[in-house]
């Protein structure tokens, strides 16, 4: 099987968020896969073990995006391209990333593309199945459970608590959930073995693709933390004054009635 993953390196889910200037402070910030993204390349790593093949993974980004693909190398993919925009695309958004991996994808007969459901620096979830429509192939989101039998595909995804079933067929694009699978670590002879795995550097100019091709179709206005939350209020007293009380606040404060 012919498998690809989309990856996006991320601020570790850990680090503390400042702002500077209007936009995210990345001085000494640490960066990871995007935790949803695991998910997707450890099914693909189970996915091609079960059927053979080989798993490209591909990420748009920087230079410095190539940390985590040898992480994703490390983890068993067996091929890495990075897509770099940083010469050519100043602002871009999730059109833009759709259109540069779709540009890529159009011509390498992938027969499974898994990505993660969102971004947790952006929490759109819109690359994969912008991807599937520019490539017009079929995609079901966040799922849980992936089977693969010859062409045909059984996947269970996430709605709200409980599990829908749906029966498709290949090539298909997936985006992974959390419970899809437990994302293994990298291993010591991993980790030596993705020094030696091909990780190619390509820019739009090899895909033929122009800085207004990709030009973004949002603009970020403003970029703020949200407010600090402020402590709860205790009411004391009898019922019905905590009861005058509180819809007092409401009313004042909460400006709910």
């Amino acid at each position: 099987m012919n498998i690809f993953v989309l990856m996006k390196r991320t601020f570790d889910t850990e680090e503390k968020i400042a702002i500077s200037g209007g936009k995210i402070n990345e001085d000494g910030a640490e960066f990871i896969i995007n935790p949803y993204d695991e998910y997707a390349i450890e099914e693909a790593i189970q996915v091609r073990d079960a059927n053979g093949g080989e798993v490209t993974v591909i990420s748009v980004g920087n230079e410095e995006a190539e940390k985590q693909l040898r992480t994703a190398l490390a983890m068993g993919a067996d091929k890495a391209v990075l897509i770099n925009t940083e010469d050519d695309v100043e602002n871009g958004d999730q059109f833009t990333t759709a259109k540069i991996l779709a540009e890529y994808l159009k011509d390498k007969n992938a027969d499974l593309i898994l990505g993660g459901n969102v971004a947790i620096d952006g929490g759109s979830g819109q690359v994969g199945p912008r991807v599937a429509e520019l490539l017009n192939i079929p995609y079901v989101t966040t799922i849980t459970k992936l089977e693969i039998d010859g062409t045909k595909a059984t996947v269970t995804r996430d709605v709200e608590g409980d599990s829908e079933v749906i029966e498709t067929s290949l090539p298909l694009l997936v985006t992974a959930q959390q419970g899809l699978n437990e994302p293994r670590y990298p291993s010591l002879p991993g980790i030596m073995k993705a020094k030696k795995k091909p990780l190619d550097e390509l820019e739009l100019d090899d895909l033929d693709l122009e800085e207004e091709d990709v030009e973004a179709k949002t603009k970020t206005i403003e970029i703020y933390l949200p407010p600090k939350k402020e402590a709860g209020k205790v009411l004391s007293g009898d019922l019905a004054d905590q009861v005058k009380e509180l819809v007092q606040l409401l009313h004042t404060e909460a400006k709910v009635v």
